[in-house]
């Protein structure tokens, strides 16, 4: 995957051209309003930029999981509705992807003008990547962008189909998560650290196998650093751990013995007896866990040790907390490093680069996921970038 061979509309001549756009429009609604439109807001200048330039946009995206064809309920309609309305400017809604509603939803725009299909997976071809889907979709435009990079793990007709029949560019949104992560993972400032956290080793082996290649520090919290301390003998008394996956904790840290790279674990945590908000909680040295206690989050020798690594740092990348941050006061861990790594970015001495659902609303609690150099949206894409696996939407975009 040639990144650099990726291309954007930059310099193309759009007026005139019908300019499929592939968004993830994938947003929180209830009741027939959408609740929240960060995604969108995130998109909307890419819209506004080619429709400024005279392009007829036709906006394309999933939404939810239908099991059978239309479902009211996850209809896109709503979501025109809110992007007319931060877009200042009208948005017409195509009542199906393909097919003649969506040609006469097309048909019917002028230079500058606006429309958001219907629901692409109310098509089983969308997600079989059917070549005959693709091939109608293409009929609607004359060039493809791609600005859904949270799709872009995902082999569909409309992130990696479409690119077989119209010339295809990378959009703005796409291009910002891609440079984001090449400037964390391919050509950081060094010295580089990634926080790794979450509940289960088990899910993030591919993710630590590769970051332990590629950073100079690997902080791991979460659950998953029980299972560490566990793998080296410590005992970490009715703590959330996976027992089965001590000989790969011992693997990844060789690994990362091999390579270089620092594995730092807590040397002190919270812990209580109960898991639920404000149960009685007391701070312990690692090695002195009470067998009837739960480790909830990192402690704050942990906080102080990491931060001081981070005034060394020059590039973070972060997935995953370092406690069960929902739930009070377990998130403290999480929220003090947050604002460590925020005041560094602000002050210019660090790049950080965060990502996955639970770290962006963990930086949201903390109140500083503005203040991180780059925040992605992307849940699974995220990922199998850090794995270090192709996106074949990205892929696609590329050849």
């Amino acid at each position: 995957m040639n990144l650099d061979k990726l291309k954007t509309t930059d310099g193309i001549d759009v007026e005139g051209k019908r300019v499929i756009v592939r968004a993830d429009l994938n947003v929180p609604v209830r009741d027939g309003k959408v609740t929240d439109a960060t995604r969108l807001e995130r998109l909307l200048p890419g819209i506004n930029a080619l429709a400024n330039r005279g392009a007829k946009v036709i906006v394309i995206s999933h939404f939810g999981r239908p099991k059978n064809g239309p479902e009211a309920d996850l209809s896109l309609k709503p979501v025109a509705e809110m992007m007319q309305r931060l877009l200042g400017r009208p948005v017409a809604f195509g009542g199906d992807s393909i097919g003649a509603e969506a040609a006469s939803a097309v048909g019917k725009l002028k230079n500058g003008d606006v429309a958001l299909l219907e629901n692409l997976r109310f098509h089983k071809g969308e997600e079989k990547n059917d070549p005959a889907f693709a091939g109608e979709l293409a009929k609607l435009g004359d060039i493809f962008v791609g600005d859904a990079f949270s799709c872009a793990h995902r082999a569909h007709a409309s992130t990696e189909g479409l690119t077989h029949f119209l010339p295809s560019y990378a959009g703005p949104l796409l291009m910002e998560e891609i440079n984001a992560l090449r400037t964390a993972l391919e050509k950081p400032q060094r010295p580089t650290a990634a926080v790794v956290g979450g509940a289960k080793v088990s899910t993030k082996i591919p993710v630590l196998t590769n970051l332990v290649a590629k950073v100079d520090s690997l902080i791991i919290g979460g659950g998953m650093a029980n299972t560490f301390l566990q793998a080296l003998g410590v005992a970490v008394g009715k703590s959330l751990a996976e027992p089965e996956f001590h000989a790969t904790a011992r693997d990844i840290m060789a690994a990362a013995k091999q390579k270089g790279c620092e594995i730092v674990l807590p040397v002190d945590a919270v812990v209580a007896r109960e898991f639920k908000e404000g149960a009685a909680s007391e701070v312990v040295a690692i090695d002195s866990v009470p067998a009837d206690a739960m480790i909830l989050d990192v402690g704050p020798k942990s906080v102080a040790r990491t931060s001081e690594l981070l005034d060394r740092t020059k590039t973070l990348l972060w997935n995953g907390p370092l406690g069960a941050f929902e739930i009070a006061p377990f998130g403290e861990g999480t929220f003090a490093l947050a604002r460590a790594a925020a005041q560094l970015t602000k002050a210019g001495k660090l790049v950080s680069v965060a990502g996955g659902g639970d770290t962006v609303a963990a930086l949201n609690s903390a109140g500083v996921a503005d203040d991180f150099t780059y925040v992605s949206t992307a849940g699974g894409a995220f990922l199998e970038w850090l794995e270090g696996r192709e996106l074949p939407g990205v892929a696609a975009l590329a050849r």
